[in-house]
């Protein structure tokens, strides 16, 4: 037996009188400090290495010289902005080809029915599907120089890409829609971007899009249906003077009067993206070929030595195809030749489609992340599986923070094994943007599933992402460096007291992913781009020491309390939404009160187990919900929160009403980009509010 004495005596010896006292012990003893030196060298040889970061950790971007503090990526190339990785894919039409040359043909998109299994199209059946789409487009009297617009008002599926793709190939421009946009704002973009042809999925869509244009003066004269139109469909489009026909009729006419392709260059227009704003009419950004495939290239370029991507790599699209953030993930993807596979529609199924497709990337929002976690402690309903899946966690992030990423530890068989399989069991990339994510959930989701997972800051206005976490860099709490395709600077807010001489300010971004402008409105483009072609974000940013940067406010949404203190509400939201109790929080203030309050709508998720945590009070979620002192309790959590966070006190909040209902799109508090209305908001609660203030005054 190999004692604690034996141990001891090795320690105290050289090296060199090792083997000379193993000589002199007995031969069971030898036996096992050879098994045991065995054990140790085969643990030392393979044990997980982190990659090395591909640059200085503590210097991310540099400073541009004579450019007014703007900052650059260390990736940047030598003769100005990245605008492609690849010389064969400078547009989108492009990456599609190349897509198909170093997939060798594969499979591209996908799709399944309930209970079955993916059917996929190959990168040749897309080409042939969009060549003939596109030549019914033509047909129909579209081209690059008149009438280029496409509407595509569908969820995502294959025909929504094929359709994207049959616009690129002959040089016109596809114009997505939504209907959470709302009736009227679609028959606003329908009449500003002059669209004569819209692509629908359902017959639904179609009659709301002849529900916009009822008794107008309209432009529309197709509707494409993915489905087969009913009788009386059809006799209502003539009836208005529109041609409504399914989509295998129209790839027919196309194939009967095929023309060949005619390739785009990259500074013509791929996109109009109209963006919902929290106020006023959608604004159309106008976005290139040029601006999509520098910011995918950017991208590729930023993670290809950590997480380099190729033909059998995965991506599940369940995120809205309308955003340029899904955009640029399949353009991403498409680039490298992997494949697409799209969700049912239902994202109640998102899990059972995961199981089955078992992506390797996989883009996420803060709020799909924020249930994640929340369900995860959630099922931690002892001290005992708590104090493990804390400890677990902490053993994860010990291996994440030296840059090792893996599936197959310990930890990972014990307690992650299901957390993983929930997500299909073989996912390599995350990447999280679009709001801003709790550091706290970052770190544990990414140990979690232990994967590349990076988080990135930017908007349609730039394409989709200006900044990206680096690879080796697994801390938290900030949006990474610039992409290598732009330019970031902050200018003085002085208003709210952010100068950039110290190195605060508003974050304003220039490349070769900036937006051209908005469709017909140059008052709106002036604000958003100045004389020097910088892009004003509105957010509040802040450079960290390691040359990365940091979003800490917001700027459009400032306004001042009775004693002309400056008040930054989603800042402060931000960080009341740390606590375990909150799921939403509306903040609000004005110059006739010297004081904040919220609305608040508590997590029906994790409600009761915080209740039963902190308060040991235990009920359903109305009864807690109703409850003065669990109201007082929340109060009292995100005062807390607010002190840690260094809010002043004039920024923290008096009084809550708590709300049951969530803030949706549905109820039109929230933007279809998860926004909240505050307008909106305000309004809806402007009882309530004041209620709060006559308490307070009492």
């Amino acid at each position: 037996m190999l004692t604690h004495e034996f141990f001891q005596k090795l320690k105290l010896l050289g090296l060199n009188d090792v083997n000379q006292y193993i000589r002199n012990t007995s031969t069971p003893v030898m036996v096992s400090v050879g098994a045991v030196a065995a054990a140790v060298t085969y643990y030392l040889a393979t044990r997980p290495k982190g990659l090395p970061p591909p640059c200085d950790l503590h210097m991310q971007s540099v400073e541009v010289p004579g450019s007014d503090l703007a900052r650059q990526s260390v990736f940047m190339k030598e003769d100005g902005y990245l605008t492609h990785i690849y010389d064969d894919a400078q547009t989108i039409y492009e990456v599609l080809l190349r897509g198909a040359r170093v997939s060798n043909n594969g499979p591209c998109l996908g799709s399944r029915k309930p209970n079955q299994p993916y059917e996929w199209m190959s990168y040749k059946e897309v080409i042939e599907r969009a060549e003939h789409l596109g030549s019914a487009f033509l047909h129909k009297g579209h081209s690059k120089t008149s009438d280029p617009h496409i509407g595509i008002f569908s969820q995502n599926r294959p025909e929504w890409t094929v359709s994207e793709q049959a616009c690129y190939m002959y040089s016109l421009v596809s114009v997505p829609l939504y209907d959470t946009l709302g009736t009227q704002a679609i028959a606003y973009i329908l009449d500003k971007a002059s669209i004569s042809t819209v692509v629908c999925d359902r017959t639904d869509r179609a009659v709301l899009v002849l529900d916009c244009i009822k008794d107008t003066n309209h432009s529309v004269k197709t509707i494409v249906l993915l489905e087969t139109p009913g009788t009386s469909l059809v006799e209502r489009g003539q009836q208005a003077g529109i041609h409504i026909l399914n989509l295998e009729e129209m790839e027919a006419i196309g194939k009967d009067n095929h023309q060949q392709p005619i390739p785009p260059q990259p500074d013509d227009v791929a996109v109009i993206c109209f963006t919902s704003g929290t106020t006023g009419n959608p604004k159309g950004a106008i976005l290139t070929h040029r601006n999509i495939v520098s910011n995918c290239s950017s991208i590729i370029k930023h993670i290809e030595l950590f997480c380099p991507l190729g033909p059998s790599d995965v991506h599940l699209s369940y995120l809205p195809l309308a955003h340029m953030f899904e955009k640029t993930v399949q353009g991403v993807v498409l680039m490298q030749g992997g494949r697409i596979g799209f969700f049912q529609g239902d994202i109640r199924r998102l899990s059972d489609d995961l199981n089955v497709l078992q992506p390797t990337v996989f883009p996420v929002v803060p709020r799909l992340l924020n249930r994640m976690y929340d369900k995860i402690f959630g099922q931690a309903n002892t001290s005992i599986k708590r104090w493990l899946l804390e400890f677990a966690y902490r053993r994860k992030q010990a291996e994440v923070m030296k840059g090792v990423m893996r599936r197959d530890s310990i930890w990972d068989r014990l307690v992650f094994r299901k957390v993983q399989a929930s997500l299909g069991g073989r996912v390599r990339l995350m990447v999280t943007g679009a709001a801003p994510i709790s550091p706290t959930v970052l770190s544990f989701i990414r140990a979690a599933v232990g994967c590349h997972f990076f988080e990135g800051y930017g908007q349609t206005e730039c394409t989709a992402g200006c900044t990206v976490t680096m690879p080796g860099d697994w801390t938290a709490g900030h949006v990474g460096a610039p992409l290598p395709c732009n330019t970031i600077k902050l200018v003085d807010v002085p208003e709210m007291n952010y100068l950039a001489a110290n190195r605060e300010g508003e974050v304003c971004v220039k490349g070769a992913n900036v937006f051209q402008g908005y469709l017909q409105d140059p008052e709106k483009t002036a604000e958003a781009i100045d004389a020097d072609r910088w892009v004003h974000t509105g957010d509040i940013g802040k450079w960290l020491p390691n040359g990365t940067l940091k979003i800490v406010d917001r700027k459009k949404h400032i306004f001042k309390l009775a004693q002309g203190e400056y008040i930054a509400p989603e800042k402060i939201e931000n960080i009341y939404l740390r606590s375990d109790a909150v799921a939403q929080v509306f903040v609000h203030g004005d110059s006739l009160q010297a004081c904040l309050v919220a609305v608040v709508v508590p997590d029906p998720d994790f409600l009761s187990s915080w209740t039963e945590r902190t308060m040991n009070l235990k009920g359903s979620y109305q009864e807690l919900c109703g409850r003065a002192d669990v109201k007082a309790a929340i109060l009292k959590d995100m005062q807390r929160l607010g002190k840690e966070g260094d809010l002043k006190s004039f920024e923290q909040i008096k009084a809550i009403y708590i709300h049951m209902e969530q803030f949706s799109i549905d109820n039109g508090l929230l933007t279809p980009t998860m926004k909240a209305k505050r307008n909106e908001l305000n309004h809806y609660f402007r009882s309530q509010i004041d209620e709060l203030y006559a308490g307070i005054k009492m």
